[in-house]
């Protein structure tokens, strides 16, 4: 960026309208300039802090006028903490919005007609919503401008979340809304004894201190599992701590911990401890139970989740006689949900602890037919893949945020499966595939749902046809 650039005010931007990642959109110049913590119809000064010759990026510093769309963030942390950055634009707007960003996606990256985007299916719940929450041990808490000028000696320690893009840095997190259930009372004691015992808060750039990570996870049933990470192996104070949480709370179902002394976070590759209840908790859906380990992924919004699958499901068209391959299925979750509209299922994940978890919940649901194959999908989906197994007559996936590998593509052009089924956390990747396989298919629906309200999030299912 241009020094005379830099730290430019622009005066009176017109807050226009909603763009990628959240941030908002105004004109200067003949240039965009994004904005982060505005909303459409406010009328703002904004500091420029970056600039390239076609657009700027800037932070808003004065408003003269609010948007009438505005309402008041609920949280105290709103605008430090990155959770939930639309906390300040009504509902009914996000899901406009939402919807809107998987038009301009398709329009702008698909290239392939279209039918009209059906109108986006919100959550009944837009606060308490998630029932997994990761929590961050630290000695290095974030201070606000006013507690650094006050020169009082504040205590450092911090338990909560990250402050975007400064990994060392902890908002000591008072109360989540986003999250029910006993999970702030649970985040809140912990650390209160925490303090009370002085155990040691985790720094990340030492890597050196007990406490580390606290992981919480609910269920639309009513169990909990919580999770405590450990820096160090000290066989007094662990048991200290966990004896605690099994004490003061009586109804978590799962308490769990593991020890952790490698350079990041993941615990995937490591054993973990099962210090009181059982070692997983379990979901419910239409009947069916889905046995969730401490290391299984589960869709975070358990009640949307049910909303997307049947989507899924509907989308799918199935009449009982049809062979569904479910790539990316994860633990077989949609596997599961459509086997018994389907003759056979076969699920293909890159994780094999994933694929395990898939095996186990058909059995405890007693559903026989499914088939369930970990590797990497461009691997496994290959011609001995396909010969010695039924060709699809529909195929689901669920690819993560950056879509399906060209490979994948190519086999499923290569297959012509009558229909395929495509669930996306990501619209653009999901557009960018579409726009591959519009060589031989066509777009029949698209549904978005929002998973994740008081963010710019959307997930978004889409139905593809062969062409006559």
């Amino acid at each position: 960026m241009s020094r005379k650039m830099k730290n430019k005010v622009v005066s009176n931007l017109a807050i226009e309208r909603i763009a990628s990642e959240g941030k908002c959109v105004g004109h200067h110049d003949g240039k965009v300039v994004f904005v982060a913590g505005v909303a459409p119809g406010d009328l703002v000064d904004v500091r420029i802090t970056k600039g390239k010759s076609s657009f700027m990026e800037g932070q808003a510093i004065h408003f003269h006028e609010y948007s009438k769309d505005r309402v008041e963030p609920f949280c105290d942390h709103f605008g430090t903490c990155g959770g939930c950055k639309w906390q300040h634009i009504n509902y009914e707007l996000q899901k406009d919005y939402k919807r809107q960003q998987v038009v301009d996606q398709f329009t702008r990256i698909a290239k392939v007609p279209i039918p009209e985007v059906l109108p986006i299916l919100g959550s009944a719940e837009t606060r308490y919503y998630r029932n997994k929450l990761d929590f961050t041990f630290s000695n290095k808490k974030w201070l606000t401008l006013e507690q650094i000028r006050s020169e009082e000696d504040f205590d450092r320690n911090a338990l909560g979340f990250h402050i975007p893009k400064m990994f060392d840095k902890i908002i000591d997190i008072d109360h989540c809304y986003l999250q029910g259930g006993i999970s702030n009372d649970v985040r809140n004691e912990l650390r209160t004894f925490a303090l009370e015992n002085k155990l040691t808060f985790y720094d990340i750039r030492e890597q050196v201190g007990l406490l580390r990570n606290l992981i919480i996870r609910t269920t639309s049933t009513g169990q909990t599992m919580v999770i405590v990470q450990f820096g160090e192996d000290n066989p007094d104070q662990i048991p200290l701590v966990m004896e605690f949480l099994k004490t003061k709370f009586p109804e978590i179902t799962s308490l769990l911990y593991v020890i952790n002394t490698k350079g990041n976070e993941t615990f995937h590759d490591l054993d973990l401890v099962t210090y009181a209840g059982l070692p997983y908790i379990e979901e419910e859906m239409e009947g069916l139970k889905f046995r969730i380990g401490p290391k299984s992924f589960y869709q975070t919004n358990s009640n949307q989740a049910y909303e997307l699958y049947k989507v899924t499901r509907d989308f799918a068209e199935l009449k009982g006689d049809e062979v569904v391959y479910d790539l990316y299925t994860g633990t077989g979750t949609i596997a599961n949900f459509v086997a018994k509209k389907a003759k056979q299922v076969i699920g293909v994940e890159y994780v094999e602890a994933a694929i395990e978890d898939a095996k186990l919940n058909s059995q405890i649901n007693g559903i026989e037919n499914t088939l369930f194959y970990a590797g990497d999908m461009k691997d496994v989906l290959n011609e001995e893949f396909i010969a010695q197994h039924a060709k699809p007559d529909v195929i689901i996936t669920d690819p993560p945020r950056a879509g399906m590998h060209e490979d994948v593509i190519t086999m499923l052009l290569r297959l012509e499966a009558p229909t395929i089924v495509y669930v996306s956390c990501n619209p653009a990747t999901q557009a960018r595939d579409v726009a591959l396989l519009g060589e031989k298919y066509q777009v029949e629906r698209i549904q978005p749902v929002d998973m994740f309200p008081q963010t710019y999030h959307v997930e978004n299912v889409i139905r593809l046809t062969l062409k006559p």
